[in-house]
């Protein structure tokens, strides 16, 4: 290597090293090379009137600043019975993060703060979470027993989430294959977060407590596109049930990803599954790259177990830098440190996800444990440099760094420094190995940044508070009568009414078969046209204008009925389906006379025709045949549109 590296080539270099290819370019056989693995947990809340262990309503969300009370906490480790102390309770306990509780009267009780019992599990959801386990071909449980969860984040007041498997083994059927359920969970929601800077991280209460259902699948998924297409699936499953809530933040997804020699890595809270694609395919080439780094590391390094950093503190007058935060940094009195890294020069700037590098990895568990606000650090390898190479070379001189070596310049509060300094030796550290178990935060470019450490598997122990519930065969079995149609079912009659394939996620989503099914039965309209003004017309209206009140998908079916028994021709219905979103409560007569309709007999648009060719003759605008009618076609359309069928009209032509 030479003594003086470029960063931009070498994140370029690195990035072929590893066979790095675009989302847009991969093939099956790239995630064949490099071992693409994942599964899901996925996350959908109950629509019930109450909570799943008080009596408090669900589903009822305050503003961030609406609130009654607040409450401060601290979570501490504790040994467990083996006398072990949790990896997760360590990390979170070295962020010194003081948790806040906003609770609103209406939304929380003693229960939700850990401060009374749990009631009895909720009859509702438990009698939901059972038929949609039914509806996923699984076991269903002889008793309920409830366990805790260890949730060590604050995210839950009470340092854990009671949660209970109800159904295991079962499957859903993709595409091209059948992937395997290992459970579904019943399981209380957590809270908000509102915010999380610094040492202080800030929760709402209102949803706390929420039942919500976990679908996990074995880690069967070969490629980014079967991740997304099973994570559809189950979410349109549960939707197909109409028992559970929708909208933002009513379902969730943890997407797992592992690739060829690497490990378990959790993507936490994916909201939106177009998402999922870019996401898996940059995780899994994540690890692919840190395992380079891995094994570039080991030929440097013949005893990992002796490598440590080492440190100096420094003058800002030493840095010549007109770098703003670091400017600001100063006025505050933050520390300045500087640190080597034996044998990493080259490895810094090592590509591992689209426009970041190995320090990025770094960075991220300062945020995370040291509680450092960004920007707080640069190094000797940054692809947009705020220090020069000559201050740099001085200061790698100041540290004794030798020439495979690289460094590191953090700055924050004195109080945090220790921590920070710990927390780069300790990810460092972990390069020797690979892949640390993690869970990551995604952000929607499809890129993820370090979470918290990966809680293990001995998270989970019985809850006593809370006793069996068993459940009777004849009790399942009458839930069993009330499963709607299954999805794949649902897909394939589509297809039979030959509704148009990139309908199917917008109709799926929102749970609108049913209703399709209806208009096709008691109006006798083609199966074709109804799924397209749904899967088209009404997803254009919807994405292109406002509602000024909820709007109901079964008016539609009331609009068609209008329409039918007006003996209008159904062309007019694409007319009025935006103005019936923007107006649901308008009376479709109004809302028809909004579209300009009048109402015209065939004979008199028809009778036009001739006087139309004879101007279209005459003016010579295009030299095709098939351009007079076009041009025709678009001189009589609107007035043809509810009196006359369009087709009909061409041919008259």
């Amino acid at each position: 290597m030479k003594k003086n590296i470029d960063p931009q080539k070498n994140y370029q270099k690195t990035q072929k090293e590893i066979g790095y290819v675009a989302r847009k370019d991969a093939s099956q056989k790239d995630y064949d090379r490099i071992g693409f693995m994942s599964g899901l947990e996925v996350h959908q809340q109950l629509d019930t009137v109450q909570k799943l262990f008080c009596r408090c309503p669900a589903g009822q969300f305050n503003s961030f600043d609406e609130h009654d009370a607040e409450l401060i906490r601290h979570m501490r480790p504790t040994l467990s019975e083996l006398g072990e102390y949790d990896g997760t309770a360590l990390m979170e306990f070295k962020t010194k993060k003081n948790i806040t509780y906003r609770i609103k009267n209406e939304t929380a009780c003693t229960y939700d703060i850990d401060d009374t019992p749990p009631f009895p599990i909720n009859k509702q959801a438990l009698e939901q979470a059972i038929i949609i386990s039914l509806l996923s071909k699984q076991n269903i449980v002889g008793e309920v027993h409830v366990a805790r969860k260890q949730y060590l984040d604050g995210s839950i007041p009470t340092g854990f989430q009671r949660t209970a498997i109800i159904g295991i083994d079962g499957e859903i059927q993709l595409k091209n294959k059948i992937v395997k359920l290992i459970q579904l969970s019943i399981e209380e929601d957590s809270c908000r977060e509102i915010s999380d800077i610094g040492h202080d991280r800030v929760y709402q209460t209102d949803r706390l407590g929420t039942p919500l259902i976990e679908t996990v699948t074995h880690p069967e998924l070969d490629n980014p596109d079967e991740v997304k297409e099973a994570c559809d699936y189950i979410r349109f499953l549960n939707r197909s049930t109409g028992l559970v809530r929708t909208g933002i933040g009513a379902s969730r997804q943890d997407v797992n990803v592992s690739c060829k020699g690497g490990t378990r890595v959790e993507i936490k809270g994916v909201s939106h599954t177009k998402w999922i694609p870019e996401l898996t395919h940059n995780e899994c080439f994540r690890q692919w790259a840190l395992l380079n780094v891995k094994k570039e590391l080991n030929k440097r390094v013949k005893d990992s177990s002796s490598w440590k950093i080492s440190n100096i503190d420094l003058e800002y007058s030493e840095l010549a830098s007109e770098f703003e935060p670091l400017k600001e940094a100063k006025k505050k009195g933050y520390s300045l440190i500087a640190i080597n890294l034996p044998k990493f020069k080259g490895l810094l700037s090592h590509f591992t996800q689209p426009s970041f590098v190995y320090a990025d990895e770094i960075k991220g568990r300062l945020k995370v444990i040291a509680c450092l606000e960004r920007p707080f650090m640069t190094t000797s390898e940054d692809l947009d440099p705020i220090v020069s190479k000559k201050t740099m070379a001085k200061i790698a001189e100041n540290l004794n760094a030798e020439e495979y070596d690289a460094q590191i310049i953090i700055w924050g509060p004195k109080e945090d420094m220790p921590t920070a300094l710990e927390t780069i030796e300790e990810r460092c550290q972990m390069a020797f190995e690979g892949i640390p178990n993690e869970t990551r935060k995604c952000y929607s470019n499809g890129t993820t940044r370090f979470e918290r450490v990966l809680p293990g598997a001995d998270r989970m122990y019985p809850d006593t508070d809370t006793p069996p519930t068993p459940l009777k065969n004849s009790y399942i079995e009458e839930l069993r009568k009330r499963l709607p149609s299954d999805v794949s079912d649902r897909v394939k009659q589509m297809q039979k009414w030959e509704i148009p394939e990139d309908t199917f996620t917008y109709i799926l989503s929102r749970n609108l078969y049913l209703i399709i099914e209806k208009i096709i039965k008691n109006h006798k309209i083609d199966a074709k046209f109804v799924g397209t003004i749904f899967g088209h017309t009404l997803k254009r209206a919807e994405g292109k204008y406002k509602s000024a009140a909820k709007f109901d998908y079964n008016s539609v079916s009331g609009l068609f009925k209008f329409v039918k028994q007006k003996g209008l021709d159904l062309e007019i219905v694409k007319k009025m389906i935006p103005i019936l979103y923007q107006h649901p409560k308008m009376e479709f007569e109004s809302i028809l006379t909004q579209t300009g309709y009048k109402k015209t007999d065939k004979e008199n648009i028809t009778a036009t025709i001739p006087s139309l060719k004879k101007k279209y003759q005459a003016e010579k605008k295009y030299d095709r045949p098939e351009d007079e009618i076009n041009w025709i076609m678009g001189q009589l359309r609107n007035t043809a549109i509810g009196n006359m069928k369009l087709a009909e009209l061409k041919k008259s032509i």
